[in-house]
């Protein structure tokens, strides 16, 4: 994986409390600084949960952040399309798509 990322307690608790005001010292489910009178904390337990969700939605979309930059930009698109048609255009993304696949498993589809 080329672009590695670990979601950070910061990052679970917008996910589980959107909206919820708060503070994090560090990265420990004890830096955390609830401000929220609206909104409960997260227990530590939902909080780790959330984390490894967030890690494997990261995972599952690698091949997206690998594709975008393989793809031919806007303008190389456009010439693909004037001088060899749809098919043309057509052929070259698959190129892209068939060299960063979409996992099959447990991915959204976009």
């Amino acid at each position: 994986m080329n672009n590695t990322h670990y979601p950070t307690i910061a990052c679970a608790l917008v996910s589980l409390r959107p909206g919820a005001d708060f503070g994090v010292v560090g990265n420990t489910y004890s830096g955390i600084d609830w401000l929220s009178e609206d909104q409960s904390i997260p227990t530590e337990d939902e909080v780790n949960a959330e984390i490894l969700v967030l890690a494997q939605q990261w995972e599952n979309t690698q091949y997206q952040r690998d594709r975008k930059p393989a793809y031919p930009s806007i303008e190389d698109q456009l010439d693909l399309l004037y001088h060899q048609g749809y098919e043309g255009w057509k052929a070259k993304i698959l190129e892209v798509k068939n060299q960063y696949p979409k996992p099959t498993v447990g991915v959204a589809t976009t």
